[in-house]
């Protein structure tokens, strides 16, 4: 049941009217409800195994939190014990609690290896049996890859982190806790929530507020123009160009990299605003997951504002963690031995990056297209690190410069085309096609094979192209609106002859010019693999 089809509009509809039908403190036992048939419906089966890592996660943080107080407990009874022995104690009981998490860890992480990465393995195993000169192969396995399992899965690995880290409490209430992992509207393809921040609205009574319903149905109007008007046209151009790639080559690839720098934002943007216009509706206050990425001046800004439940989610649980660990600890001392004070400081930043973005890389896909494109974010990352010497020599020599509009621009365009250039990775269907691609546009640019035919070749017509360009224009100009607050809430302080007008114009938009077709089954959001 996918987001832009007919049966979940009438699903949602259905629910946002017995939301507020149900008494106030059944709410969030009727969005568990909701959640698990919303599931059950995208697959007979997925619910067991969002079960099995509800269950797991919610016992063994149990337990985390009852060995805290055991500890407490014992403490306070014991105040006679010296320094050493409640050291030792201490350090008893952290062993005990270490153990629970990483078996939590070792049970979840491990479903999602086993049923997203072992065609994986099996892929890599058998190109080195055949360079070995082996005759077999191993077979392929046909698992099923529950809808959302990468999102859950990393949502119950935060929450028993920071139950771990002490700090939050572990939930009581087994149920609730159930809501917080299956929570259906970010299931499909995120935010990814920590449970500080979505327990307070997920668990409370909400009364009907027409103002807070309406704020709600305008995103989701927002979100799926965003997606079936622009995303889902433009996607069919960039499959023309991405599948052929030995003919659209050169000037080509540079035209089907920004296409897909478009109908990827306007897709999974738009997926995030009907997700949140969904959850806003209900009172339920979900995380902002992007802040107008492509304005961005460099690419670490850029994934500070690209899937930011993400990113900050690699942050806390991969790379803080490994940087202050105590194998990182030793191999700085080992370092700075060795090397000195300047190696001793970048080693373990170095490490701990190009781990998190190997992870960040691998999550996204079972493939080493996916696998170096994450490197590569973090390669280029590092190096705009070592050369932040360099730019601040340029800009004391040139102070004039650092500010103007121009300037500014100049930063944009440059990290977005960076960007462009590092998505290659991710819609050619392999790494040595990616690169040919990528190294076309040097030794093979012709404008001139920029024909208007072979832009109508990819069965858009005329009236296609200026739709999207609207498309585009709209995006950007809301993004440019967005710099200095909601749009929608000051949209909310016009006129009714203002307001209700632009609500119209968006959507006959929708329902005019949205990507049908005989037989319509709209095409799934990209990040519903995850």
């Amino acid at each position: 049941m996918l987001f832009v089809s007919y049966e979940f509009i009438g699903f949602m509809l259905l629910c946002f009217v017995l939301y507020y039908l149900v008494p106030k403190r059944f709410q969030w036992v009727f969005l568990l409800l909701a959640s698990y048939i919303f599931y059950f419906i995208a697959g007979p089966l997925y619910p067991v195994f969002i079960l099995v890592t509800t269950a797991t996660t919610y016992v063994i943080a149990r337990r985390l939190d009852l060995l805290n107080e055991v500890q407490e407990a014992y403490l306070a009874e014991h105040r006679e014990l010296d320094r050493e022995a409640k050291k030792c104690y201490k350090g008893v009981m952290a062993k005990k609690r270490r153990r629970y998490m990483l078996l939590c860890l070792f049970l979840n992480l491990g479903i999602l290896a086993v049923i997203k990465y072992t065609n994986f393995a099996i892929d890599n195993v058998n190109a080195v049996l055949s360079l070995a000169g082996a005759d077999g192969e191993l077979d392929y396995v046909d698992w099923l890859l529950p809808m959302g399992i990468s999102f859950y899965t990393f949502q119950s690995v935060g929450y028993l982190l920071d139950v771990y880290w002490n700090k939050t409490k572990a939930q009581k209430n087994f149920f609730r806790f159930a809501l917080f992992i299956s929570f259906f509207p970010q299931l499909v393809q995120g935010p990814i929530s920590r449970y500080d921040a979505l327990a307070p609205t997920l668990f409370a009574e909400h009364k009907f507020d027409w103002n807070r319903v309406k704020l709600g149905l305008e995103r989701i109007a927002w979100g799926y123009f965003k997606k079936m008007v622009v995303a889902d046209r433009i996607l069919i151009a960039v499959q023309y160009i991405i599948e052929d790639a030995e003919y659209y080559s050169g000037a080509w690839v540079l035209v089907g990299m920004v296409f897909y720098a478009i109908e990827l934002y306007a897709d999974f943007t738009g997926g995030i605003d009907i997700t949140i216009g969904i959850a806003q509706v209900f009172g339920i206050k979900l995380a902002e997951n992007f802040e107008r990425p492509y304005f961005s001046k460099n690419i670490t800004e850029y994934w500070r504002r690209w899937h930011i439940t993400m990113g900050t989610w690699f942050r806390d649980y991969v790379f803080y963690p490994m940087s202050i660990s105590r194998m990182m600890r030793k191999l700085t001392t080992f370092v700075k031995d060795k090397f000195g004070k300047g190696a001793a400081k970048r080693l373990p930043v170095y490490i701990a990056t190009m781990v998190t973005w190997f992870a960040t890389g691998i999550w996204h896909g079972a493939s080493w297209n996916f696998v170096v494109c994450g490197l590569m974010n973090g390669l280029v990352i590092l190096i705009s690190q070592e050369f932040e010497p360099l730019y601040a020599r340029f800009h004391r020599r040139f102070p004039r410069i650092q500010g103007t509009w121009f300037y500014k621009l100049f930063q944009v365009g440059r990290t977005f085309l960076l960007m462009c250039c590092l998505r290659l990775f991710d819609c050619y269907e392999d790494v040595p096609t990616a690169f040919m691609a990528f190294g076309s546009m040097f030794t093979q640019f012709d404008l001139s094979a920029l024909t208007a035919e072979e832009f109508l070749y990819f069965e858009l017509t005329g009236a296609d192209y200026i739709i999207l360009l609207g498309g585009v224009i709209l995006m950007l100009v809301v993004s440019l609106l967005g710099r200095t607050g909601s749009v929608r809430a000051r949209l909310e302080k016009k006129t009714a002859a203002i307001r209700y007008p632009v609500y119209a114009c968006v959507l006959l938009a929708l329902i005019l010019f949205g990507a049908y077709s005989i037989g319509y089954d709209a095409t799934q959001f990209i990040y519903n693999q995850f």
